[in-house]
């Protein structure tokens, strides 16, 4: 893009905001309003409204989707899902939860900070939009609702006329101004049109403790102008005070409170009054009305520590918590390491982090390890964690679990993923990766060897240490066999017709077998026995027992006929074990011609052309490129000659 075209785009932009801009009296603004009386909803309304007109998606058998939270938040659908209709769904009908504070609370990465900023952001944009507008009184400090104009006697009748809630009152600034610069006359004041900024402090505040000895209060709910209180002389003047405190500030929208917990009381006494009432309160002034969402977070041990102390009662019943855990499914992960990355614009010792390839499932293996690491064994006897966790992560079947035991594993463990490895130190491993492998792309291995090698600075406990060694060994095992079988499967020309082939031959038999009749010879057309060889050659790869396998050949035929009633072919994808099984038959018979050509040191002419084809169609079909592709035949190669 030129220069002068990027100029224009910018002034395109200034032009937008401009032509949002509005500015009128409160007799204007009624028209506005009774037009469309969603523009006067409370904050929690508000934040709601905007989640939802973001669209929700509903997978059967699976947690809500809200598509907000889409692009920044993966894998916590469950807690999301509790966030919207727990809290802000009711809080946006004005029921009593509105009146209690949203405690996120989780171990750290766990993306509790990342959900408040993206509810920042997006009432940010919300507000520039149609259906997010927001109006208030022109020149008040807290951006206050202009209804608040109207008296108290008059809201019951304006209620009922035009369907319009009105709750609060006007701050002391507004009360002033009312009075002395236009004489009472509400249908004079200016009403403008507002945007929430963070920035410019419009709607979105943020408060972080820190040296109780040194912070004040104020900070929270505004301070003595001392040059106006020279001029004026008299403190309960609302033109000497500042009312520029975060929750002035943040009025009409929300409030984020960074590591609640470690507050002084004195600024969690301002929060209870804040939560419970709707009210601030300044020196020299009445308790002053506020609207907002106060969204805090904290870790867990904070948590269990000011919630075990009965002194905090009061405190802790304006708390609505919701627990934020770790990921625990390895798909999610890998696009949490995927969003990072590709947000990341470092560059280290001359490497341009962006530029380096990221081969096939070298995210996918530090994905394993973080997972493996917050999931709790279970008490189900034969179940693995590494079973477990690809059960979580959606696969149909392993082994002898399927997805019918998902809910009663997750049910076991309410607290599972509140402990584990932080999304944290797996970022920064794989950057440590990319860096220091000075070579164009990292694999599997490199970033397994960089987790390994990251141990001795992420624990000084020898126990835990051992413990997360041993789940690196379980994920390079795994990784082994992926490796193998890609590659395998790699060898075979025309895999998925290969597989159909050898699927259909060996449901004919199967047909022959239960219904006792026999089948033709491929060759000679001769009425043959079921070949049982063939059969037991493809069941014994996935643990099919002699006495068994009656049972699993008919209840595959079942399955071949309930497909066939809704006219759909039963393809390698059908059944997931008897896929399991056709995999490995092919790659089993193939094992010896991978293990030559990967292995040679000095292919031959023959060799070193199915090499070149090995490392095209890894490249094409897999997203290889020309370096870690040799690097993984080679690895495989080692692996089948052990």
């Amino acid at each position: 893009m030129k220069p002068s075209e990027f100029l224009k785009q910018a002034e395109e932009r200034r032009q937008t905001e401009k032509s949002l801009h509005w500015e009128g009296t409160f007799a204007e603004y009624l028209e506005i309003v009774t037009g469309n009386p969603q523009v006067a909803d409370l904050a929690h309304a508000r934040v709601y409204d905007m989640i939802m007109a973001a669209g929700v998606d509903e997978p059967e058998g699976q947690p809500k989707q809200y598509r907000f939270f889409r692009s920044e938040i993966f894998g916590l659908d469950k807690t999301l899902q509790q966030i919207v209709e727990e809290y802000f769904a009711p809080a946006a009908r004005r029921l009593d939860v509105r009146k209690r504070i949203l405690m996120l609370v989780g171990p750290v990465g766990g993306g509790k900070s990342t959900l408040v900023t993206m509810l920042k952001r997006g009432m940010e944009r919300y507000s520039r939009t149609e259906q997010g507008a927001v109006y208030a009184i022109k020149g008040c400090p807290m951006h206050e609702e202009p209804l608040h104009l109207i008296p108290d006697d008059l809201r019951l009748d304006f209620r009922r006329q035009f369907g319009i809630y009105i709750e609060g009152d006007l701050c002391p600034v507004c009360r002033w101004r009312l009075k002395e610069e236009f004489g009472g006359k509400i249908d004079q004041v200016p009403v403008e049109r507002i945007f929430f900024s963070e920035r410019s402090r419009i709607g979105i505040g943020t408060f972080k403790p820190s040296d109780p000895k040194s912070q004040d209060v104020s900070e929270l709910t505004g301070s003595v102008n001392l040059q106006m209180l020279t001029e004026i002389g008299v403190e309960s003047d609302p033109r000497v005070y500042n009312f520029d405190g975060e929750l002035n500030i943040a009025n009409r929208g929300v409030m984020e409170f960074i590591e609640m917990l470690k507050a002084d009381k004195r600024f969690l006494y301002e929060l209870n009054t804040v939560a419970g009432e709707q009210m601030i309160k300044a020196s020299r002034f009445a308790l002053i009305y506020c609207d907002l969402v106060v969204l805090a977070h904290t870790n867990e041990y904070e948590y269990n520590a000011y919630f075990s102390n009965k002194e905090n009662e009061a405190m802790i019943d304006r708390i609505f918590v919701v627990k934020v855990p770790y990921n625990l499914r390895v798909s999610d992960e890998v696009r949490i390491y995927e969003k990072l990355i590709a947000q990341s614009e470092v560059q280290e010792d001359g490497v341009d982090l962006k530029k380096v390839h990221i081969a096939p499932h070298a995210l996918r293996v530090a994905s394993m390890f973080a997972v493996l690491s917050r999931l709790k064994p279970s008490k189900k006897s034969g179940l693995s964690l590494m079973t477990k966790m690809k059960l979580y992560d959606g696969e149909k079947q392993v082994g002898d679990w399927d997805q019918r035991h998902l809910k009663e594993l997750q049910e076991e463990y309410p607290d599972e993923g509140m402990q584990g490895v932080s999304p944290r130190f797996i970022i920064n491993r794989i950057s440590s990766a990319i860096a220091r492998s000075g070579k164009s792309c990292i694999t599997p291995i490199d970033v397994l060897r960089s987790l390994r090698d990251g141990l001795a600075e992420y624990t000084s406990n020898e126990e835990e240490k051992r413990k997360l060694l041993g789940l690196i060994d379980e994920v390079r095992k795994e990784y082994d066999e992926l490796a193998k079988k890609e590659i395998q499967r790699a060898f075979v020309f025309s895999y998925e017709r290969a597989a159909q082939t050898l699927l259909d031959n060996y449901l004919d038999n199967v047909d022959a077998y239960c219904n006792r009749t026999k089948v033709k010879d491929p060759v000679t057309g001769e009425d043959v026995e079921p070949d049982e060889r063939l059969m037991r050659s493809i069941e014994e790869q996935i643990g099919i027992s002699e006495n068994a396998k009656r049972e699993f050949r008919e209840g595959i035929l079942r399955s071949v006929a309930s497909l066939a009633r809704r006219n759909i072919r039963f393809d390698v994808n059908s059944d997931e074990r008897l896929k399991e099984a056709i995999e490995r038959k092919l790659f089993a018979d193939l094992k010896d011609v991978v293990k030559i050509t990967t292995s040679v040191s000095t292919p031959n002419e023959e060799q070193l052309k199915k090499m070149n084809e090995v490392v095209d169609r890894l490249c094409s079909e897999h997203g290889y490129c020309p370096v870690c592709a040799s690097e993984v035949m080679r690895y495989v190669g080692t692996l089948l000659n052990r």
